[in-house]
């Protein structure tokens, strides 16, 4: 066992009685984050010259899937901010160097939407917009955003290039009233609105290229991990937290029926719909960690043996997260209509998972239709539309 999991198992009542108090103060808690902090959770996927781990995606994943069963809007934070370092690692040394060269824990922000603007000037850009949906931002000293920049060859005023910025804190404005939500409430994804910033060239990522790997054969060539395309591996962490709050509502509803008694005055073990509910939903839940936790796994082996990973091997991982996404969502659906009227309680945790697992299945990387469409496309030859994230 990793012993960043060792470490989150031990301190997961900590965890879980951090939940409710990030929840009603609308972020992670200070408490929460130096746990996480101090687990090494977020370093994971960090470079080891800068005191992370370099672990395995599958690792990475699954303590991300377990924390998020138990404490949502905690794993939520913990997957996202936590993925963020196998994005530096890949960046500048000179980038690397600004956000960990004082300090290895350093949190970072993301905002990947292509929102922004970015006109070209001498060495960098200048970025303007206003970006939501930025989780854990509160606990971060910088953040990553999308935009997209000027054109270099076409007339000024052409904004085609996607591409990711990256600017300390000092750069950006959190908008602390811009999160009031139903569900995640603890995550605090805020919005955050940038005027008139510099970006240096070094701190810009090209979009493609960076999908493509190649700053990682740039500047760490010499680690599998970052041979993991990203536009394959930031969806896997949003899809893990997922199926993880999807566990934690089959859950609460295992543990709930354990003692219910209807208002029949019958069991609710002794009912064989609920239990054929339970059990569905539990074997379902299980696949859905196993399909994407499995791919994953096959994935990094086949780097490790030297292979590249392609279009089509991102395509057929992409279709498993979001189908198994799915399978989860739909198994906590099926328990949650035998839950009663007493689960719509507020102090009963299983709606208060509810929420938070529709307000999760609402993250673009969650957004199914259109990835199957794309991946069944690409088995005729038809090119995959564009703003589908596969």
């Amino acid at each position: 066992m990793h012993p960043v999991r060792e470490t989150i198992i031990a301190n997961t009542d900590r965890f879980v009685s951090q939940e409710e108090p990030s929840n009603a103060l609308g972020r992670v808690t200070d408490e929460a984050a130096t746990l996480l902090r101090e687990s090494g959770l977020v370093r994971m996927l960090q470079p080891r010259d800068y005191g992370g781990y370099e672990a395995e995606p599958r690792e990475f994943c699954q303590i991300i899937m377990d924390l998020a069963a138990k404490a949502p809007s905690i794993g939520w934070v913990a997957g996202v901010v936590g993925v963020h370092p196998f994005q530096f690692g890949q960046g500048d040394p000179r980038l690397q160097e600004e956000v960990w060269g004082e300090d290895h824990d350093t949190w970072t922000a993301s905002p990947y939407a292509l929102i922004g603007k970015a006109r070209r000037v001498d060495g960098g850009f200048i970025l303007n917009g206003q970006w939501p949906f930025s989780s854990g931002t509160d606990h971060c000293k910088w953040v990553v955003i999308g935009g997209m920049a000027e054109s270099e060859d076409g007339p000024a005023g052409t904004f085609d290039v996607p591409c990711h910025f990256v600017l300390p804190r000092a750069d950006y404005e959190i908008l602390h009233d811009s999160w009031n939500v139903m569900g995640l409430a603890g995550t605090g994804s805020k919005d955050l609105l940038v005027k008139e910033a510099f970006v240096p060239d070094y701190r810009t990522y090209k979009l493609a290229d960076l999908n493509d790997r190649v700053y990682a054969s740039r500047f760490r060539p010499g680690s599998p991990l970052y041979q993991i395309p990203f536009d394959l591996f930031f969806p896997g962490a949003i899809s893990s937290a997922t199926i993880g709050i999807a566990t934690g509502v089959v859950n609460h509803f295992a543990e709930y029926t354990g003692g219910r008694v209807t208002r029949m005055g019958a069991r609710q073990t002794q009912n064989p719909y609920h239990m054929a509910s339970l059990g569905a939903a539990l074997a379902d839940i299980d696949a859905s960690r196993q399909h994407v936790l499995g791919e994953l796994g096959e994935l990094y082996q086949f780097v490790l043996r030297g292979g590249h990973v392609t279009r089509e091997m991102k395509h057929k991982a992409r279709v498993n997260q979001v189908r198994a996404v799915r399978r989860a969502a739909e198994a906590a659906a099926l328990v949650f209509k035998h839950a009663g009227g007493n689960a719509s309680r507020i102090t009963n945790p299983i709606q208060r998972t509810w929420r938070d697992l529709s307000v999760a299945m609402g993250h673009a990387c969650n957004v199914d239709d259109p990835v199957y469409a794309a991946y069944a496309g690409a088995l005729y030859g038809v090119p995959v539309p564009p703003g589908v994230i596969i």
